[in-house]
């Protein structure tokens, strides 16, 4: 490469001439490479790599009076599902070329209202996930910031929702073909919206098909969480347990270790998420597989449609509600079993009565 090459800026047209593909083709490949098929998606971005490619971010960040920057604020940072969201709205940011602030609100909804109020001015929009905050503090928020909320759905402040309801009956579909006839949830956070969207979509699931179902906690969602949640299961003469999610079912396969409670042959025991350790704890972990990742990379979008950063086609499709859905599905591993002969689990007292939802 000459002088000249080198110090004239390497456009989309130069990665076009270089991969043999349409301009627009790579103008999408570094601005959402999910829909663009992945070969090509990879020639482009190692192009760009090559060329030295560099998004031209502040240049329309003078003339537009944008930061483009983005806050997402998460929960608890070391909560692996959060991992995947991070990845994903990172992934997303940095191929419109716009960046990402990233706080941890540590599950406090005063510490998520100081964070939303520090970065007015700081940042062009918010992704809020897992919100501690009422939905009428989060509309109050999306007055003043561009705002998009990941598994809540605040009336008139667009959403992400994560099926978890969906998995949870399929959970429940799963454990009654294997003969269990009563199914303890394990309950996270009272401040949790999703928890009692489970809770609610446990309760349905076990009416149709003539279930019991209980309810213990609240717990915090940690995996030392689930030494007293397991003690309770055990307590309650459980033989069937969906967790609120994997790090308090993880605890519990531990406790029950410790315990000589075997799983899933005198408890089967439920997850959610299915984060990173699912697949290789001891068992490995029955668990409800979302797609976090890409809920992350839907919420940055839904977002850059509303800043008009994207193209409109580019803009997910929203339901009626201002939601956008993505599926789960249950992945079946080794913490699932047929229910144990009556009288031969683990129990020390009466499973407790149902709560009402």
């Amino acid at each position: 490469m000459n002088e000249l090459e080198r110090t004239r800026r390497v456009t989309i047209r130069d990665i076009a001439d270089a991969t043999g593909v349409a301009v627009s083709t790579v103008s999408r490949a570094l601005s959402l490479p999910d829909r663009v098929n992945q070969a090509t998606q990879q020639r482009i971005q190692q192009a760009a790599r090559e060329l030295g490619y560099v998004p031209n971010s502040q240049a329309r960040a003078l003339t537009s009076g944008r930061t483009r920057a983005v806050a997402v604020l998460v929960s608890d940072i070391t909560n692996p599902f959060y991992f995947d969201v991070i990845r994903g709205t990172q992934h997303q940011l940095a191929a419109a070329g716009w960046t990402q602030l990233l706080v941890d609100t540590e599950e406090s909804a005063e510490a998520e209202t100081a964070a939303l109020t520090a970065i007015a001015g700081k940042a062009d929009g918010v992704v809020l996930t897992a919100s501690r905050l009422s939905d009428a503090q989060i509309a109050r928020f999306a007055e003043r910031t561009p705002l998009v909320v990941l598994n809540r759905r605040p009336a008139g402040v667009p959403s992400v929702l994560i099926d978890t309801p969906g998995g949870v009956e399929q959970a429940v579909q799963h454990l009654a073909s294997l003969g269990h006839r009563e199914i303890l949830y394990v309950a996270g956070p009272d401040s949790s919206w999703s928890n009692e969207r489970r809770w609610k979509a446990l309760v349905r699931s076990g009416r149709r098909l003539g279930l019991r179902v209980a309810r213990i906690g609240p717990h915090a969602p940690f995996v030392d969480s689930g030494a007293a949640a397991a003690d309770a299961a055990v307590h309650a003469g459980a033989t069937a347990c969906i967790a609120f999610n994997d790090l308090i079912a993880i605890g519990m396969l531990t406790r029950l270790r410790e315990r000589g409670v075997r799983v899933p042959q005198d408890m089967s025991i439920v997850g959610c998420d299915d984060i990173f350790g699912a697949d290789f704890c001891n068992p490995p972990l029955t668990t409800m597989t979302s797609p976090i990742e890409r809920a992350g990379r839907v919420a940055v979008r839904m977002l850059l449609g509303r800043l008009d950063a994207i193209p409109a086609d580019d803009v997910p499709t929203e339901q009626p509600n201002g939601a956008v859905a993505l599926p789960t599905h249950l992945t079946v591993r080794e913490s699932t079993g047929p229910a144990p002969e009556p009288g031969t689990a683990p129990a020390s007292a009466p499973t407790p009565a149902p709560r009402s939802a």
